[in-house]
């Protein structure tokens, strides 16, 4: 996805703005459920936000250094995981209304692109499946940087965030209100705080 390479100014070279170590940081890396959030928010009744997450993942990256472009990424998400906290609430959107977890139990992502935008952003387009329906999504990341833990691991962290519309994956459930407008919006804003490890 690139997130290794930086631009000094709009006129410098691949390799100028890649330095010279990037080739050395290529590489497969797992993502650390641990401390990696995926998050979503929803408008509830037109006047406020509500925020859910999922507990239960698993990812991997390919970072390519000498060509960011070739580089993947792969989500897999356990909706049975979902967490907004309120047992209710959680009950709902795993039924028949929304997600179908019984029939539908994994949500994935595939990378299908990965682009710089420029300093330390950049873009990764994938096809998102859910409930059987397959559409693209493009995330814009930031990266946040390289660093060593204290057990030995090589980690890359960054931030995403994305907006779809739930609607174009079959979720329409809804209901009206009294004063105008729905129950829980067809926009939905995804929001990403992911840390790689690099493997052995």
């Amino acid at each position: 996805m690139g997130f290794f390479s930086r631009k000094d100014n709009a006129t410098a070279t691949p390799a100028q703005a890649a330095g010279p170590d990037l080739t050395a940081l290529s590489g497969d890396y797992t993502i650390d459920p641990a401390h990696t959030t995926i998050e979503f928010v929803a408008r509830h009744a037109m006047v406020t936000n509500v925020r859910g997450g999922f507990q239960d993942f698993t990812g991997s990256l390919h970072l390519d250094g000498q060509d960011p472009t070739r580089s993947t990424a792969t989500l897999d998400i356990k909706m049975e995981s979902i967490d907004t906290g309120n047992a209710d609430r959680d009950g709902h959107l795993k039924s028949a209304d929304f997600f179908k977890i019984d029939e539908f139990p994994v949500m994935t992502f595939r990378s299908t692109k990965a682009e710089s935008l420029g300093g330390e952003d950049y873009r990764i387009t994938g096809d998102l499946s859910l409930l059987g329906v397959t559409r693209p999504i493009t995330i814009d990341l930031e990266f946040n940087g390289l660093a060593k833990d204290p057990f030995g691991n090589e980690r890359a962290g960054f931030e995403g965030k994305a907006e779809l519309l739930r609607s174009e994956w079959g979720l329409t459930w809804n209901a009206a209100l009294e004063t105008g407008g729905v129950l829980v919006s067809d926009k939905i804003k995804l929001r990403f705080d992911v840390s790689a490890i690099r493997n052995a």
